[in-house]
């Protein structure tokens, strides 16, 4: 699966998203809390630092911005104020196009700041937040304008999605969506909704799906439901409701629940350290739509979303996630369910997805013959010089052609397997020519690695490897420690020494 999800990935870059919801800001003050007010039994705040981010539909965008959306226009109302104005500053600094952004006068722009102690100077617990905001409904003549607006941006043939970011605070409305979402099927886009807390769904109707939480979803039914079987009956009663195509029903750290009209798929999702839950359904909301817009099936698109709603939790606050960040998760997955030994295709392309997270990719090579204290020194200190291990392996006829018939002692099948086993590797490719230059060419690494004893000697690739930027690293050797050693001290075992002794 994690294959198939990092092919999705890598198509991310040419999706058009039309994002229409409830804009906001998170702000953030920071201060140490280590004494209690003579006042009153309170901690004092002393403020270190402050902070703006995006929240609710700004934090979608925000994520879809990370994710690589070729284009998100935003549509919603914002307050003019000095809040409005840096909110759709950071909407354009993050590339985000404002144009369907309405500004009030006599509405501030919604505001969340949260008081953050620090303890001990680092650790954040949040002590307070404070909402400035008017959620009532917009006035008439404004929500036609939104209506109009994004009604029209939904039959351009601009947009391959639409998503829906409902915090109840008088954008979304029925009348809105109404309108919106025949139009958008008439013009073949999905519409993808995160309800707001709400018991009643009705304004969602026609939508394709919607996104509630374990919670929101049991205030909807009207009954508490923990277990995702219990849900099943209950999600397929509202499918048919409301006239969705599926349900997508979010329960932490189960992961999510899918759910059609004639039947449910629980999607797992890995354990996480949650840090905060804040921005979970932001993430989850972007995700899905890039993927669907991505050619994604739904299950595909669920197992996304929950890898972005898991590295999310792991952060303090709405923090947008990254493109890389998912494919990197991914990619260690795959690393622990698979092998880390991998024909050069298959390698090639794994290389490609680290480099685009960032990733620096170290190769060394070797025959890996008896491993031994030295070889593992070797892979420790390429561990140092960036984050992706390649270990280039000669081949049985390799070995031979380079130390003779007599070698190698252990196959090649043994001699991977056993560094396969090793920490400082993560990927292990078996060549059979007698030099590895082919596969430096292949490879491209960012750092070469041999071992110090190459020092002042030919090093098979440094001049391609320094072609390109990339450098030559010469590992520090322990003394002492080859395998031709280590065959001599085995060949002296002859029964005679102290090494008879049981």
């Amino acid at each position: 699966m994690e294959d198939r999800l990092l092919e999705i990935l890598d198509g991310f870059g040419r999706q058009r998203i039309l994002l229409v919801g409830d804009f906001m800001l998170d702000r953030y003050v920071y201060g140490d809390a280590d004494r209690i007010s003579p006042e009153s039994p309170v901690p004092v705040l002393r403020v270190v630092a402050r902070e703006d981010r995006l929240g609710g539909a700004g934090s979608v965008a925000a994520c879809l911005a990370g994710l690589g959306a070729a284009r998100v226009v935003a549509f919603g109302i914002i307050g003019s104020d000095d809040t409005g104005r840096l909110m759709a500053a950071l909407l354009k600094e993050a590339g985000i196009n404002t144009g369907g952004l309405i500004s009030l006068e006599d509405r501030p722009t919604t505001c969340k700041t949260r008081i953050v102690g620090l303890a001990q100077h680092r650790h954040r617990q949040q002590l307070l937040r404070i909402d400035e905001e008017r959620a009532g409904s917009v006035p008439a003549e404004v929500g036609a304008q939104v209506q109009e607006a994004v009604v029209a941006a939904v039959r351009s043939g601009q947009f391959d999605i639409v998503l829906v970011e409902d915090y109840n605070k008088g954008v979304i409305t029925e009348e809105l969506m109404r309108e919106l979402t025949p139009a958008a099927r008439t013009a073949g886009l999905p519409v993808l909704v995160d309800p707001a807390v709400i018991e009643d769904y009705s304004r969602y109707r026609g939508a394709t799906t919607i996104t509630p939480n374990r919670t929101e979803f049991s205030r909807a039914c009207g009954k508490r439901l923990e277990r995702p079987e219990e849900m099943v009956g209950e999600a397929q009663q509202l499918i048919g409701k409301v006239g969705l195509e599926y349900l997508v029903i979010t329960l932490d750290k189960e992961g999510s629940l899918l759910v059609t009209p004639d039947k449910a798929d629980l999607v797992p999702s890995r354990p996480r350290d949650v840090y905060d839950n804040t921005g979970a359904g932001d993430a989850v909301l972007a995700m899905l739509g890039m993927a669907l817009a991505g050619g994604a099936s739904p299950v595909e698109a669920v197992h996304l979303a929950n890898v972005a709603g898991g590295i999310e939790v792991e952060k303090f606050g709405a923090t947008p996630i990254r493109r890389d960040e998912v494919a990197c998760d991914l990619l260690a997955e795959l690393r622990k369910k698979g092998s880390k030994i991998c024909e050069r295709e298959r390698l090639l392309i794994q290389l490609g997805r680290h480099r685009r997270a960032g990733r620096k990719i170290v190769f060394t090579n070797g025959c890996f013959d008896l491993l031994h204290v030295g070889h593992v020194d070797l892979l420790r200190f390429c561990k140092t010089c960036g984050d992706i291990v390649v270990v280039g392996l000669n081949s049985d006829a390799s070995v031979r052609k380079n130390k003779g018939p007599s070698r190698p002692v252990l196959n090649q099948q043994e001699r991977s397997g056993l560094l396969e086993a090793i920490e400082y590797v993560d990927y292990v490719v078996i060549f059979d020519e007698v030099d590895p230059h082919g596969l430096i060419e292949a490879i491209r690494p960012d750092v070469l690695v041999k071992g110090q004893d190459y020092a002042g000697g030919w090093v098979c690739g440094r001049e391609f490897v320094e072609s390109y930027g990339g450098k030559v690293e010469l590992a520090p050797l322990r003394t002492g420690y080859s395998t031709t050693n280590v065959i001599q001290r085995i060949g002296t075992c002859n029964g005679n020494g102290p090494e008879k002794k049981a």
